[in-house]
């Protein structure tokens, strides 16, 4: 098990700092919160002037970016929530959002939160079946979209029987008029104001869980949830640029490509960014190292998200990005899949940067994860713990004694659990399982004081059965294995239906796919068991050539060996038999070379892209039912 090299000195203390960040920590929530309240209309008082949303645009310069204030922002959410009103919402009705990131997404969730409604992102990668499914299952009322998700909802309309009103941003939509008119200087009378006592327990947000583990379910989150989520956002963005003494103000620019129909960009990107009256970059176009690198040298952006894919391409694609920008960067989270030691070698030694690990789920976001601060004084938890991570302005505080360090991160590492959360791995009858010894990673309903943790979704919406099934007395299940080692720090596994056993072995995919994409010939893999009669299953690897080494080994439309048509959206990449078999050899000996020997991949599948959800995560599952597949129909066509 690696351990940072600057570490080893500290871990004492390190170890003491942490037990004390989170034996000092607690939560205040208030009976009465409201989303829209502490990440708009308070901003919108005190700072109206300060910028909320920053749009890029490709080959722009940061001057021409369009931006909105605070004061914009909730002047248009106004709008759009008498336009809401007036089409017959009501508190606790349904909105889906249908938006790219923009400037009208951030106030479509104001708008619809400060009624006390309750918003249903839903992606723009969604499909005309997935998007109906899910108006369905929501039995969302009325559809924000804009002029390219418009078409796909109208054609829909039909079968959504609760969707009575589709507005776009645009048109009759008077927050649209009210964007112009902001845009002009121009003056719009304000005739209500929206503030809502919402409790902290109500519905705010319907996400639905990405599919990883099968048929989407909406997990109903409450206002309280953004609370929950703070100390792991300030943390494992490094305190997001807070000065570490009255921390009164920060300068943070935030960026991440996670699109603001999910989890990872609304909880951890967006409210949490608007919660600290921060400016958020928000970029309509498709995901590019080259375009990340540029959008983050264009405006300054300081703090990001970005998941492990992404982080592989840019490292593929600018391995000595200084060269080629400046950047600004204090902070990089990253969550989704294991980062791995290779990714993390180059955001330390390239960008300066130590890349801090989060895990978390839709469910339960934002629990674990590592926090790379510098040395800081303990006034900063102080102030964030209490007055931040409370209503907006309570004047409660917790006191930390000594200064603080964060935790030292551990290259492949999940990190700690972050303050104010009990986690622990539990076996299948829910008992904490020994250090080293793996099993579900769980969190309680109630922090080590006895306080029930805000983080916490309210339940599947409709689905009981699926709630109930989640739980174990009072831990609440990931899904995801983990060990723990003796300092707590927590080591991903992989989803319980990821792991799986090759003669007796136990194996996680995770480990193996980072070995991998440590050779410069590998640009993405996924691991996962190919049906053996013998020894049960057999380790296969998908793999994605990095720029330039397809041609390298000599493609062609020949398959080497009788290869199965794969199922539709995939393309195998066929490579000539002797350039193949080179090449194969090659990254099984890799493997032998750094890992067990049941660990290197007995066969490898190359492959022009992998299966991956809107998020960004690889769908194992999806090439595990492939090879079960694959094998059944080898059965079959068996002589008898």
């Amino acid at each position: 098990m690696q351990t940072h090299p600057t570490q080893a000195h500290s871990h004492d203390q390190s170890h003491d700092q942490y037990a004390a960040l989170h034996s000092q920590f607690t939560w205040h929530v208030p009976e009465h919160f409201n989303i829209a309240q502490v990440c708009c209309a308070r901003w919108a008082q005190q700072t109206p002037n300060a910028v909320a949303i920053r749009e890029h645009r490709l080959g722009a310069s940061g001057k021409s970016a369009k931006t909105y204030t605070y004061a914009n922002l909730q002047y248009a959410a106004n709008a759009l929530s008498a336009q809401l009103q007036q089409t017959g919402v009501k508190r606790g009705d349904r909105v889906a959002i249908v938006l790219p990131q923009r400037f009208e997404t951030a106030l479509a969730y104001m708008a619809v939160l400060q009624l006390g409604a309750i918003a249903v992102p839903l992606s723009m990668l969604f499909g005309p079946d997935a998007l109906e499914y899910r108006i369905n299952d929501s039995e969302a009322v009325v559809a924000v979209v804009d002029e390219s998700s418009e078409p796909v909802i109208r054609g829909i309309q039909k079968n959504c029987q609760k969707l009575m009103t589709i507005l776009p941003v645009g048109g009759e939509l008077i927050a649209y008029k009210a964007i112009k008119n902001i845009a002009k200087n121009k003056e719009f009378e304000q005739k209500q104001k929206f503030d809502p006592k919402t409790h902290a327990d109500e519905g705010a947000i319907l996400i639905y869980t990405s599919g990883t583990t099968g048929p989407p379910k909406g997990a109903l989150i409450p206002h309280r949830a953004l609370i929950g989520n703070l100390p792991g956002f300030v943390c494992s963005q490094n305190w997001f640029g807070f000065d570490g003494v009255q921390n009164k103000s920060s300068k943070a620019v935030f960026w991440s490509p996670a699109d603001w129909a999910w989890t990872g960009g609304l909880m951890d990107a967006l409210l949490p960014t608007l919660y600290f009256g921060r400016e958020i970059v928000a970029y309509r176009g498709r995901f590019s190292p080259e375009a990340a690198y540029e959008l983050m040298q264009t405006h300054g952006v300081t703090h990001t998200f970005l998941f492990p894919t992404a982080l592989k391409a840019m490292m593929k694609a600018y391995p000595a990005p200084k060269k080629h920008f400046k950047l600004k960067l204090q902070a990089i989270m990253s969550a989704g899949e294991a980062v791995g030691d290779a990714v993390y070698d180059y955001c330390q030694k390239q960008l300066g940067v130590t890349v801090n690990e989060m895990f978390g789920q839709t469910e339960i976001n934002y629990i674990v994860g590592n926090f790379a601060a510098p040395q800081i004084d303990s006034r900063t938890v102080a102030s964030s713990t209490g007055t931040h991570f409370a209503s907006g302005g309570s004047s409660k505080r917790s006191t930390l004694v000594n200064p603080i360090t964060g935790w030292p991160a551990k290259p492949g590492s999940m990190g700690k659990p972050y303050p104010g959360h009990k986690v622990a791995v539990i076996d299948d009858d829910g008992n904490i399982c020994p250090d080293g010894v793996p099993g579900d990673v769980a969190v309680n309903r109630f922090d080590i004081h006895g306080v029930p943790d805000p983080i916490f979704f309210l339940g599947y919406w409709k689905n009981d059965a699926a709630t109930q099934a989640k739980f174990t007395g009072d831990w609440c299940r990931t899904g995801d294995l983990a060990t723990r080692d003796a300092e707590g720090y927590l080591w991903y596994q992989g989803r319980a239906d990821d792991v799986f056993k090759s003669a007796g072995y136990r194996i996680g995919p995770s480990e193996i796919e980072n070995c991998l994409v440590k050779h410069p010939a590998v640009a993405n893999a996924a691991v996962v068991p190919k049906p053996d009669a013998e020894r049960g299953a057999v380790v296969k690897a998908y793999v994605v050539l990095a720029a330039g080494y397809a041609d390298m080994y000599a493609i062609n439309n020949r398959a080497a060996q009788a290869i199965d048509t794969p199922p539709a959206g995939q393309k195998s990449i066929k490579i000539s038999v002797k350039s193949e078999q080179d090449l194969i050899a090659e990254l099984q000996a890799h493997v032998k070379s750094l890992l067990a020997p049941y660990e290197y991949p007995k066969e490898i599948e190359f492959i022009d892209a992998l299966p991956m959800t809107t998020t960004g995560k690889v769908q194992r599952r999806v090439l595990r039912l492939q090879e079960e597949e694959r094998a059944k129909q080898k059965v079959t066509n068996q002589p008898s």
